[in-house]
């Protein structure tokens, strides 16, 4: 079943503790993480759209294919062009570099969307995870506020309309070790991700 919402794939960070390398194309179980998230989304969403300021590296991919457009670089920049762009009222976000994505536990968020929904976002013991989680294109308005305001903290937003805080028990569930939420942030990362973790996850 494909869900009417569309996903968002926000591929804009400069990696400087990757020494500048493109985190969606590191390979993790030999496939690169941005065709993982993108069989997943394929199968999930009926709509996919890629933030990203370098289009010319994904055009073999089937998403539509977008720009930051407030020239700041910062997830909120990304997941602003993603909702502004989105088809669909409400969008599944996430980064372009978490390699264990779950598609249970994407639809365990989903499942907690309703018609009123403002967001719907992952609150774990050690705080929320602002990119793996649904927001209402209603979010926008309150998106470009921040920015304009300089204040690019996603979970600022959170407080505005109805937001579903999702719990870590809850989310076990789907995904017992939590790896949906796992980024690559630097080296140390990368080598877990292929060692270590990359033999826990079974999509």
């Amino acid at each position: 079943m494909k869900y009417p919402y569309t996903g968002i794939i926000l591929s804009g960070g400069l990696s400087t503790r990757l020494s500048g390398k493109n985190k969606a194309f590191i390979e993790i179980n030999g496939q690169k993480i941005i065709e993982n998230t993108y069989k997943i989304f394929k199968r999930l969403f009926k709509e996919i759209i890629l933030v990203t300021n370098k289009p010319e590296l994904y055009q073999q991919w089937d998403f539509k294919i977008v720009s930051d457009i407030f020239q700041v670089r910062s997830s909120m920049t990304g997941l602003h062009a993603g909702l502004y762009h989105a088809k669909y009222p409400f969008a599944f976000a996430v980064a372009c570099d978490s390699p264990f994505l779950n598609e249970a536990l994407i639809e365990t968020v989903l499942a907690h969307v309703t018609e009123n929904s403002y967001v719907v976002v992952p609150k774990m013991d050690r705080g929320y995870e602002p990119l793996c989680a649904v927001y209402s294109k209603r979010c926008l308005g309150e998106l470009e506020t921040c920015i304009l305001n300089e204040n690019y903290r996603i979970i600022e937003i959170f407080d505005k309309g109805p937001t579903t805080r999702l719990s870590e028990t809850v989310l076990r569930k789907s995904d017992p070790h939590l790896l949906s939420f796992f980024n690559i942030n630097t080296p140390d990362d990368m080598e877990k991700a292929k060692t270590r973790l990359a033999g826990l996850y079974h999509q």
